[in-house]
């Protein structure tokens, strides 16, 4: 099945595209993993003025949603430039705070208006040290511990104090969704590099391996995309926890593919800092195992049929 997003949801993607694409990213990135928020926090402030935050708050509160679908737009573009910071899990946490039950929460304004940087402990969380704010998946408010090590420089994370592990349904479906953007992203600049990098007189891209190998990643990811889109529209249905493991099992899976294409395709420039793509390389790397392992959400999947 394919999902068609209405014009307005597509222009809203383009126009969060356009605006990350003047951003360059890859500066931005580096400063974050360098512990140069400066860059990263300016970027925020044009996502929310985008309108980005808002759509993950309700009416009452200052936003215009949960709009899942509209959501996971975003989260995809986010994901096509590795935008750094918590831009999930604040979205996430404004799902989480907005719940059926749970009141109005101050934080919920804030969160619209971009001014408040959250983080959510699953079970690590994200860039802890300057979150205005950090909560479980329970939504209690917990302090953050010591950092620990992240295989992706620009993914700070911190052990939390009291947390239980686990993770919000919502968070990973948004997860999905930038990992399905990070995946074409770098299908994007492989299959431009296979077109240039010339080996035996010939661009690489003509050589049947490569381009198998980038029609397999390409396969991949037009499938675990209708999964993400097909999970956003069951939300606040009895399926939704199922179709979500469905879509990040999925999403995981297609991503780190197309990861270990591109790092194929690159050879050893891939693994080197100066080189722009292996910030994608190790955001995806980092991200499948983020929100639930394949494994954890291939039996939640399982356990639902």
């Amino acid at each position: 099945m394919k999902f068609v997003l209405s014009a307005e949801q597509r222009m809203f993607g383009e126009t969060l595209r356009d605006l990350l694409a003047e951003a360059e990213t890859p500066k931005t990135i580096r400063a974050w993993a360098a512990g140069d928020t400066g860059p990263g926090r300016a970027l925020w402030s044009s996502v929310a003025e985008a309108g980005v935050f808002a759509v993950a708050v309700p009416e009452g509160s200052g936003g215009a949603g949960p709009l899942p679908v509209e959501l996971c737009v975003a989260a995809e573009e986010l994901g096509r430039a590795a935008a750094p910071g918590p831009y999930v899990e604040t979205l996430a946490a404004a799902e989480l705070l907005g719940g059926v039950g749970r009141g109005e929460s101050p934080w919920l304004r804030r969160i619209a208006d971009g001014e408040a940087v959250v983080s959510l402990a699953v079970p690590h969380a994200l860039d802890a040290d300057i979150a205005d704010l950090v909560l479980d998946a329970d939504g209690v408010e917990r302090e953050p511990g010591e950092r620990v090590t992240s295989l992706d420089p620009a993914r700070r994370l911190f052990r939390i104090r009291g947390a239980v592990p686990g993770f919000t349904d919502f968070g990973a479906l948004l997860c999905a969704a930038q990992q399905i953007g990070l995946g074409r992203s770098l299908l994007d600049v492989s299959v431009a590099y296979a077109k240039t990098r010339r080996q035996f007189g010939r661009p690489i891209g003509e050589y049947q391996a490569i381009k198998h190998h980038l029609a397999s990643a390409l396969v991949e990811l037009e499938f675990a995309r209708p999964l993400v889109y097909g999970a956003a529209l069951s939300y606040g249905t009895p399926d939704f926890a199922r179709d979500v493991s469905a879509a990040k099992a999925a999403a995981s899976e297609a991503s780190y593919a197309t990861a270990k294409t591109a790092l194929q395709v690159h050879g050893a420039i891939g693994y080197t800092d100066e080189y722009d793509p292996s910030l994608w390389i190790r955001k995806a790397r980092a991200l499948y195992s983020a929100w639930g392992t394949v494994s954890e959400h291939r039996a939640r999947v399982m356990a639902a049929l």
